[in-house]
């Protein structure tokens, strides 16, 4: 193995021969630690040199572990449980809470950076704020337009039709207004047109675009980088078809 190449670590809950097919695609880019739990994985299957396994009682936390040691110059979450492995990386970090953007690809080929994407994520007008400063450094690092594209829960001309509406777009109008941004009321898809970077209404309007975009509409996910802390961590989705997009982004954000 060159000593040049960054160690990157992937865990592995379920589905070991998905993971290990992605860390074997970017073998000889990057170096590869998937975690994960004695006897998961039949090391034959696995090409020696370029992809270590590394077994522990409990992965998630040893994978979080040698993140913050540096034993390893970034993680992807892969197939590991989200509770566990986010609950682990938030007590080592010492975050309270964990803000993550996802780079996502529509079916045409469009790239764009969503957020929030975590149900819990981005509920305030102080959190989207904050999101889109952080998302504006991620754009530019991946060549993305800096156009920030801010949604709500309808048109215009709606106001009035029920009180969740009507703060959906307040909100969105004053994130606009302090963040010079466009407000483009529920119209994702104008919105996507124009800008490289997305705020959904909330956490749970986020997580169903995305998961609408990947799931249902052809669409493909690259990860989703944690924006908060000081080390490089990519979430994913347990139902991700492959982990080779999240790995060279982890690599990426590492240049």
């Amino acid at each position: 193995m060159s000593p040049a190449l960054k160690r990157i670590g992937i865990g592995i809950g379920d589905d070991a021969g998905k993971v290990l097919a992605s860390a074997h695609a970017v073998a000889g880019r990057v170096h590869v630690i998937c975690y994960c739990r004695p006897s998961t994985v039949d090391r034959k299957t696995v090409s020696a040199g370029q992809v270590t396994i590394a077994e522990h009682k409990e992965p998630e936390e040893a994978l979080i572990a040698d993140l913050m040691a540096g034993t390893i110059d970034a993680a992807v979450r892969g197939t590991l449980p989200s509770n566990s492995t986010l609950k682990a990386l938030k007590r080592r970090t010492g975050a309270d809470h964990l803000e993550r953007i996802a780079l996502l690809e529509t079916v045409s080929g469009k790239k764009f950076l969503l957020a929030p994407v975590g149900v819990d994520e981005g509920w305030t007008v102080q959190e989207k704020l904050a999101l889109i400063k952080k998302a504006k450094n991620i754009a530019q690092r991946f060549g993305l337009s800096q156009e920030v594209g801010i949604l709500s829960g309808g048109r215009f001309g709606d106001v009035g039709r029920h009180p969740q509406v009507d703060a959906s777009m307040a909100d969105a109008e004053l994130v606009a207004r302090l963040s010079g941004a466009r407000h483009y009321e529920i119209l994702i898809e104008d919105a996507i047109d124009q800008c490289g970077i997305i705020i959904a209404p909330d956490g749970i309007s986020g997580n169903l675009i995305f998961r609408t975009l990947i799931f249902l509409g052809g669409g493909h996910g690259h990860g989703a980088p944690v924006l908060n802390i000081d080390k490089i961590f990519v979430d994913t989705s347990r139902a991700s078809p492959n982990y080779t997009n999240a790995l060279l982004l982890a690599a990426s954000l590492l240049d």
